[in-house]
């Protein structure tokens, strides 16, 4: 078992979050009407400040904002339009609660001014590849900054984790060159995108360890995702309990940090994760750290 890589994750407008000991919930507020899970449920401005506050009361550290569903096939939404979502819910939680903001968007210009309207964290799933100035935003805020691997568009290698190694250490070069600070990275495989096949996301989850070594602490999404589907035979909204499943095995293999849809679920599952890891005895190594 691996609790995973410890120390503070820092953020923007001198917050961050301690990670490590336990495991950390970042809950989904989608501001789309056309989410692959809520079926765009969270709409409006107060459907999605109300589903973010619930999330808060059931345990979430982190709320993360999407103006622009991710799913394959979605509508592309323009620049303006994203804005135009998320920027009123952003302001209105930067407000009304203390928990952690967080702006999923792959533009630039959006992540600039989510931070400035409040959010403390720029989740990127193109992982500074479509738009690097967003590394340097990242820099000049002191904004908590997730790289997440994806496969979209473009050629793969044949082995699922020798391809994340090869973007995520690009990923980390864009951060190094624009000067951002290590401890404000975390790094997501991309369940999911691009993983075509069962087989392909469960061998990722198996060997999800191995990324460790790049360094820095791991955010998974897992949630309801495809995958979960065709184990189970379930639909999106009914795969809450797979999801535990996986971040249960995921805390495992030592991620720190785990996006969901269901927090109380999800919170559930980790204190047994976390209970179990307290209950491992540790190695000498491990003692001295």
């Amino acid at each position: 078992m691996n609790s995973g890589t410890s120390g503070y994750w820092r953020a923007a407008h001198g917050r961050g979050i301690a990670l490590g000991v336990r495991g950390r919930l970042m809950a989904i507020v989608n501001v789309t009407p056309d989410s692959f899970s809520d079926g765009g449920r969270h709409f409006s401005v107060d459907r999605a400040v109300g589903h973010a506050l619930s999330c808060v009361a059931e345990g979430a550290d982190i709320l993360d904002i999407g103006g622009e569903s991710t799913r394959p096939g979605a509508t592309p939404v323009s620049a303006a339009e994203e804005l135009d979502r998320v920027l009123p819910v952003i302001e209105r939680l930067a407000r009304e609660t203390d928990a952690l903001i967080s702006i999923d968007t792959y533009r630039a210009r959006t992540a600039q001014l989510a931070i400035a309207a409040g959010a403390h964290i720029i989740n990127d799933v193109h992982g500074l590849q479509r738009e690097p100035e967003i590394a340097a935003i990242a820099a000049e805020t002191g904004a908590g900054l997730c790289i997440m691997h994806t496969g979209r568009g473009r050629d793969r290698l044949a082995d699922v984790v020798a391809d994340q190694f090869d973007y995520l250490n690009r990923s980390l070069s864009i951060a190094a060159a624009a000067n951002v600070t290590r401890e404000t990275i975390v790094l997501d495989p991309g369940f999911g995108f691009a993983k075509e096949t069962v087989e392909e996301n469960m061998a990722l989850m198996a060997r999800c360890d191995e990324l460790l070594a790049l360094g820095y602490p791991l955010l998974v999404g897992t949630s309801r995702k495809r995958f979960l589907g065709t184990l189970t035979g379930r639909d999106a909204g009914e795969r809450d309990a797979a999801t535990a499943a996986t971040t249960v095995l995921l805390r495992m293999k030592g991620a720190s940090v785990f996006r969901v849809h269901n927090v109380a679920i999800n919170r559930d599952a980790l204190a047994i994760a976390d209970a179990m890891i307290a209950a491992e005895p540790r190695t000498g190594k491990e003692q001295a750290e």
